[in-house]
């Protein structure tokens, strides 16, 4: 169990953790700092007596403070640099305010509001979080790992700023990534945030706006490549493996030349994904999976469009074929049910010069000889709607408005109830919108996107748009993972986290509904897919194994819920020097 450990007090029952440090250095310790909801007895004995207001403050008083402010602000990165704030103060009150407001605060968080983040972080920067290992000091970054402040750390998000979102190379600013892709660990799988590292790995950048800016806080330098950069990552990983050695490492918005690479060399060697690619595959694959009974025809009769050919797009063309291979086809029927469209249009054997990833999935040129192609000879995504008339088009190439309405038209002339998946995000980079799509396909398509939209009024009802988010899956997988104490992530483990996913969406109990569940029961969706991620690990013999009572018993004990615990100072404590910085308990994990 991920927490802090706190032990029950044999006369209230109450659950109490020991500190080391009180006074001011504790109300500077986010994780253990409460605010005026500090008790009079804590106040007395952590030497806070005058450093608060009077007022003994309850939870909700809080909340309803906090979420005054927050609904006060204009814009959404003034909503995301006052959350901020408040998690740099009191994680507790974060994370209860977040539990409270989830789908609300979920898009400010994360997507599409971090992207603004992230573009604006050398501005915007605040208070440092996380570890942020630059090529510079290369050969000390046992020393960087050496100072985070809480040693049992169990996941490890990292990115190297290189692809942030659909946002392209943000160098330094990729920060916020890792930072709200952990904080989304603890808000939907209940992941304790002592246990959580965001690291970025600041290798320069290539984007030369941000080498002009005079407020840019990274190191201003162009992008290290080629074998200096792998090097880097060695020695990342190496260090990683001798300070936590029970981390689950996730690699997050790496440029495509490095993720699928990346995790082809450290997969087999340490406990460690890619989202970009795994993540999205599995929920791509479960809401396709929901879409496909909704519309009564399985996932092996599809005929699918995949347009973009990067990590995301391999990720998911990956889980979908694995995922008709357990329905009986061959692998490379399996391929041909599915049609790559990339920035040169259809990829197929006569364009030569094609990575193994597109070779696996190039369509036979004398099968499209007769196709029309552009003044450029490219065979246009328009013109393969037209010819294979697909049942499902998936978007993962962040260009605004690729999904035009004689693209869509044209596909929904053939087909009852089209699958259109705009994953791209954020909303800005969307191949279309879910008000467009629907008024094209008459109210028929079957829609998910990457980032959130608003529901969309057509004719005489409301259609929720379900968001493909990743949400629905890494969180749980991480859950899963700690609770088993698993060595390895799998792209097994994926499946099972796909397909428990599919079992839950709304769409499988009413054709109308959304086909993802709301983000309010996230922490229940997290369970499930922890607990089918888990079973994957013991079935792979990765885990120890278990009864599938004690697997369920071993989910819940690690998933923790924000709420406050008493203080009390330890024996060989001190309540003064604000300088002194605040002892975090003991982090055990069971």
């Amino acid at each position: 169990m991920s927490t802090f450990h706190p032990v029950r007090d044999d006369q209230t029952g109450e659950e109490v953790i020991a500190v080391s440090v009180g006074g001011p250095a504790l109300l500077q310790n986010p994780l253990l700092n409460k605010g005026s909801a500090f008790t009079n007895d804590e106040r007395r004995a952590l030497g806070l007596l005058g450093l608060i207001p009077s007022h003994q403050s309850t939870m909700d008083e809080q909340l309803q403070r906090r979420y005054t402010t927050f609904q006060q602000k204009t814009s959404d990165l003034e909503k995301y640099s006052h959350l901020s704030s408040l998690q740099d103060r009191n994680e507790t009150l974060f994370y209860r305010l977040l539990q409270e407001h989830i789908a609300e605060m979920m898009p400010i968080i994360y997507t599409p509001t971090v992207g603004a983040a992230c573009q604006q972080y050398s501005r915007i920067y605040e208070r440092p979080r996380g570890m942020f290992l630059s090529y510079p000091h290369r050969t000390e970054i046992d020393a960087m790992l050496a100072n985070v402040p809480h040693s049992d750390v169990r996941v490890i998000v990292v990115t190297d700023g290189g692809r942030i979102l659909g946002l392209g190379d943000l160098g330094i600013g990729g920060m916020g990534i890792p930072i709200g892709k952990l904080a989304l660990y603890t808000l939907c799988a209940g992941i304790h945030p002592a246990t959580t590292l965001p690291i970025v790995l600041d290798m320069g950048t290539n984007n030369q706006k941000l080498l002009d800016d005079p407020l840019y806080i990274g190191w201003r330098h162009t992008r290290v490549d080629g074998q200096a950069y792998d090097d880097f990552i060695e020695t990342f990983v190496q260090a990683v493996e001798r300070h936590f050695p029970h981390a689950i490492l996730q690699w997050e918005d790496f440029a495509n030349q490095h993720a699928s690479r990346l995790l082809a060399r450290y997969q087999d060697r340490l406990c460690t994904f890619n989202d970009d690619i795994q993540g999205t595959g599995a929920v791509t694959l479960a809401g396709l999976l929901a879409a496909c009974s909704v519309t009564g025809q399985p996932l092996t009769e599809q005929r699918i469009i995949m347009f973009g050919a990067g990590s995301a797009a391999m990720g998911i063309v990956g889980q979908i074929v694995a995922a008709m291979q357990r329905a009986g086809l061959t692998t490379e029927r399996a391929h041909s049910t599915i049609w790559l469209v990339d920035s040169h249009g259809l990829v197929h054997t006569a364009r030569g010069q094609l990575d193994p990833f597109k070779r696996d999935y190039a369509r036979p040129w004398d099968e499209v000889t007769n196709w029309q192609a552009d003044e450029a000879q490219a065979i246009t995504l328009l013109e393969v709607v037209k010819q294979m008339q697909p049942t499902a088009l998936i978007g993962t190439t962040a260009q605004p408005g690729a999904f035009t309405a004689e693209i869509v038209r044209a596909m929904a002339a053939r087909v009852a109830r089209p699958i259109i998946f705009p994953l791209s995000n954020p909303n800005s980079q969307s191949e279309a919108v879910p008000a467009a799509l629907l008024e094209w396909t008459d109210g028929r398509a079957l829609i998910a996107t990457g980032s959130p939209f608003a529901p969309v009024r057509y004719a005489t009802h409301t259609i929720e748009i379900a968001q493909c988010n990743n949400v629905f899956i890494f969180p749980g997988v991480g859950l899963g993972v700690i609770a088993t104490n698993a060595r390895r992530v799998t792209e097994a483990m994926f499946a099972a986290a796909g397909e428990a996913l599919s079992m839950l969406s709304p769409a499988r109990r009413d054709p109308t509904a959304s086909l993802f569940p709301a983000l309010a029961d996230v922490r229940a969706v997290s369970r499930q897919v922890a607990l089918a991620v888990g079973a994957a690990a013991q079935a792979a013999g990765l885990a120890e194994m278990t009864t599938a009572d004690e697997l369920e018993q071993r989910v819940n004990a690690v998933m923790w819920a924000p709420h406050y615990v008493r203080l009390t100072l330890s024996k060989d404590s001190t309540t003064s020097g604000a300088g002194i910085a605040a002892k975090l308990p003991d982090v055990k994990v069971h």
